[in-house]
């Protein structure tokens, strides 16, 4: 992925059981990529593993973006995707010494707490940072944090990218990107805030 991790994440897709719905996950998935998303999250809470592996392949297969599976660090190493890894999963370290060289890991961040964890473990890629305003997709996700909760995780981040999870809308960009959102490049071996 290299330099182009950033250009990756200006716009995520993370997928969901229910506002699924029934629709194929892979179609959904291509015309969101038509439509400007730039990577994939696959985040299925029902489906079982073999499943999820079967869809993380047909999406890895169907799309010339990255495709990362939610939780799952076995299933993203069955499938040759990357790993979106929560605050109760498998820590960073540890799924990057199990994962192939060069597998794209993300992880949340949300709280202080998190922001701690992150950093003691390094290693991420890229931080999700959320949510961004309630969701109803996650009831675990914690309070929403905004854009003042969003920019001063950002600036914890140490110059990592960084994304707005959780019921992130349309018109959220310009505050996203405002507060630290995804406007970052890669500049001579390291990631750098776009100037």
């Amino acid at each position: 992925m290299g330099n182009n991790l950033a250009s990756h994440l200006r716009l995520m897709l993370v997928t969901d059981d229910v506002l699924l719905d029934g629709r194929d996950v892979v179609d959904v998935a291509r015309r969101a990529v038509a439509g400007g998303v730039t990577s994939v999250q696959l985040r299925l809470k029902q489906a079982a593993p073999r499943e999820l592996v079967r869809l993380a392949r047909l999406l890895r297969e169907a799309l010339p973006v990255p495709v990362l599976v939610n939780d799952r660090p076995d299933v993203a190493a069955a499938a040759g995707c990357g790993v979106h890894l929560g605050p109760e999963d498998l820590p960073v370290p540890l799924a990057r010494s199990v994962l192939p060289a060069g597998t794209l890991i993300g992880t949340s961040v949300g709280t202080a707490r998190e922001v701690e964890r992150a950093l003691a473990e390094e290693g991420a890629d890229y931080w999700g940072i959320g949510p961004w305003r309630g969701t109803s997709t996650k009831a675990d996700a914690g309070a929403a944090i905004g854009a003042e909760g969003f920019a001063g995780i950002v600036a914890q981040a140490g110059g990592r990218p960084c994304v707005a999870i959780g019921a992130v809308r349309p018109e959220d960009v310009a505050a996203v990107l405002g507060a630290g959102g995804p406007a970052w490049r890669w500049f001579r071996g390291s990631w750098r805030t776009r100037t």
